[in-house]
């Protein structure tokens, strides 16, 4: 990889890191996101996170080859374990998890989090699990991006203590209180597509003849695929 190469998808992550930040970026695996972020003049220092030997051993390598061992520590642990209490950090990064991955990172690690960092997470599935966890922990999410890369759609979210209560409806768990408010074209186009995998769920159960012992879950499906109607 080019070093200051990076993929949409990690980019945007580095975009939302805020001006003298100081990351972890948990789950790095060849630290490719620290390693741009330090060369881009994006950040002043950075700490790659790895729990697995096979990753951190990458991530080590891909630092020293680039001569960046005085700005980015590399270190194996399992989320955000890997943070000593001398840290600098500023900002955490976690990208190209699961949402409910990342929201057991963020529950197992709240010891850690000071309420002075900036949360940019990038899940690949299930944002909703991270933005319920900003509401029942009082972080007030400051930004969102869809963005779709190689035919795969993303979402990136920034989240911020927040020192009064947050309180997000139903539909802006699900769908993103900024993204239901922007509507872009990929939002469109995601919202779409999982519209027409609840039909087709529909379709059969329908078919199977077992419509009459599954009216409740019938019923549940329409109601999500109208909420769908309702937000595009």
């Amino acid at each position: 990889m080019n070093e200051r190469a990076l993929s949409v998808r990690l980019k945007t992550v580095v975009d939302y890191f805020p001006a003298e930040a100081h990351i972890a970026d948990i789950g790095s695996d060849h630290a490719y996101l620290p390693c741009y972020a330090i060369l881009t003049n994006k950040a002043l220092s950075a700490i790659a996170g790895e729990v697995v030997e096979g990753p951190y051993q990458s991530a080590l390598q891909h630092v020293q080859s680039l001569a960046l061992s005085d700005k980015i520590s590399v270190r194996k642990g399992n989320g955000l374990a890997v943070l000593q209490a001398d840290d600098a950090v500023n900002t955490i990064a976690i990208a190209g998890m699961g949402g409910p991955l990342i929201r057991t990172i963020l529950e197992e690690g709240q010891a850690k989090l000071t309420d002075t960092m900036r949360l940019v997470l990038q899940p690949n599935i299930a944002a909703h699990a991270i933005r319920e966890w900003a509401q029942v922990n009082d972080y007030c999410i400051i930004a969102e991006t869809i963005l779709e890369e190689e035919g795969k759609i993303y979402e990136v979210l920034v989240l911020e203590k927040s020192f009064t209560p947050i309180n997000y409806t139903p539909q802006q768990l699900r769908f993103g209180p900024h993204l239901m408010v922007e509507k872009t074209a990929v939002f469109k186009k995601y919202w779409l597509a999982e519209q027409a995998k609840l039909a087709t769920i529909i379709e059969r159960i329908e078919q199977a003849n077992v419509k009459a012992a599954n009216t409740a879950k019938i019923a549940q499906l329409q109601a999500a695929i109208a909420e769908i109607n309702e937000v595009i």
